[in-house]
């Protein structure tokens, strides 16, 4: 076969591989929104099928960057890849038959396109992420049985305060300047963010610290603390962080007190501190003008959010293809605008569907903790998904210029070590209460049952 016609056939391989990535994205998608309204039986082979669509959209992705790359190294760092899902699949199914598999599955395929995406544009960087990755889910196969059965975890929340404020005073201290923000504390080398452990340990404080509030007191000391922590960030010029715990707070004291008004002064009261901000840090007032027009200084300030609403243009619907689009002219892209390289390459129908899976994880965070007994752990599973939901909404919504760029990443998918352990962690912890929730159902069902039916050893004589 002559050259032509294999460099022919390459491009019509990948051409067709970006319609089939979609396809099965979608496929996927659709399942996520659709399982629970099947029948029980029929549960388990959805989600068999939503694994076998990933691992062959996993398989395609990498078939394409083997053919665009070369290099033996792809296939081995695939294979790597392939025995990791297949590792967090079987391992945390074995210890913990009980969770919530779709949630599960949900993990690994933000993680799959994160793979995907960043290996697409940076290799080394895809090899770094891999190995935290990695690392922090053999960490998180410990979580949840730690959330399950160490009661003690509500009765610390001063312990969660002192913690969280003492780590962002140390950031405020202690952090190099990158980008203009303090954020990273690099330690021989290892870098890593406080603020993104910080963000669980956050909202386990104000879960504890509205759970105690008895009156308006108390209610105004957990406002004045959660206040300390926002305030931390945003002197360290980590805006988007800040943004992130606002609405955390918000949301857990709606889900605390059921109080309107108060999340209304609340919102009110952002909005004057957001004003504040605008006229007395320069940062955050640079953002804002980007924002209302990027393009009046485009090749200066300007220059990255124009880029990423060039590169969403660009995709359109089924997108350039992998590896034919231009991310890498976004700066920060594998950080800040991930999302836009995702609807470049891979189309704006798998860009809604990957929307559609972060809404999933959402939905289940909610599910759960509506379904939660125990005051503390339901507040706690509003904030960590008020916690994912905003910074999804952020790092989404900046690259398309619905709100101000905030420089936070979008979880599992776009490159950061620190983003990933936490975001992990999360899905870990929301695992924990589920089976948690299922062991409360089954306590309750074994209350109901008569000492008969409870112990049928014994007889029913031993019962009259």
């Amino acid at each position: 076969m002559s050259v032509t016609s294999l460099t022919n056939l390459k491009t019509v391989l990948i051409q067709a591989s970006r319609f089939m990535i979609i396809l099965l994205m979608l496929f996927y998608t659709v399942e996520a929104f659709t399982v629970y309204a099947r029948k029980p039986r029929s549960r388990e082979s959805v989600f068999v099928r939503q694994n076998l669509a990933m691992f062959t959209m996993h398989f395609i992705a990498f078939m394409v960057l083997y053919l665009e790359q070369g290099g033996v190294q792809i296939l081995f760092f695939y294979g790597a890849q392939v025995m990791y899902l297949l590792a967090t699949l079987l391992l945390m199914r074995g210890f913990y038959p009980r969770l919530s598999h779709l949630l599960l599955n949900n993990m690994c395929m933000l993680i799959t396109i994160g793979f995907i995406m960043i290996t697409r544009l940076s290799f080394d960087s895809a090899v770094r992420q891999f190995v935290i990755v990695a690392a922090g889910t053999v960490i998180a196969l410990l979580i949840p049985v730690i959330v399950r059965k160490v009661l003690g975890l509500t009765r610390l929340t001063w312990a969660y305060v002192f913690v969280g404020i003492g780590l962002l005073g140390l950031v405020l201290v202690a952090a190099s300047v990158t980008n203009g923000a303090k954020i990273n504390i690099d330690i021989h080398g290892f870098t890593f963010q406080p603020s993104e452990l910080v963000k669980i340990i956050y909202v386990f404080a104000i879960a504890g610290l509205i759970c105690e509030a008895e009156d308006l007191k108390k209610l105004i000391l957990a406002a004045a603390l959660a206040a300390a922590h926002v305030l931390l960030l945003v002197v360290s010029k980590d805006l988007g962080s800040a943004l992130i715990f606002f609405i955390a707070f918000l949301v857990v004291l709606f889900a605390g007190t059921k109080n309107p008004f108060l999340v209304l002064g609340g919102i009110l009261a952002g909005i004057l501190a957001a004003v504040a901000a605008y006229f007395l840090f320069s940062h955050v007032k640079v953002r804002v003008e980007v924002w209302l027009d990027p393009f009046a200084d485009y090749t200066g300030k300007g220059y990255q959010i124009s880029q990423s609403l060039f590169s969403l243009a660009a995709g359109g619907w089924f997108g350039k293809g992998l590896g034919l689009g231009s991310p890498g002219s976004i700066p920060f892209v594998q950080q800040d605008f991930m999302f836009s390289a995702v609807t470049e390459e891979l189309g704006a129908i798998f860009a809604i569907c990957l929307i559609g899976v972060c809404l999933s994880c959402f939905m289940m965070f909610v599910n759960i903790a509506m379904k939660l007994d125990n005051r503390f752990y339901r507040l706690v599973a509003v904030g960590l998904g008020a916690t994912y939901a905003a910074q999804v909404f952020l790092t989404i919504g900046g690259g398309m210029k619905l709100i101000p760029m905030t420089g936070v990443t979008l979880p599992l998918v776009s490159y950061g070590g620190s983003s990933a352990l936490s975001t992990i962690a999360m899905f870990a912890i929301v695992q924990g209460l589920y089976m948690m929730r299922v062991d409360e159902v089954d306590r309750d069902e074994e209350e109901r049952r008569s000492p008969a039916e409870r112990y049928p050893d014994q007889g029913s004589e031993a019962w009259q």
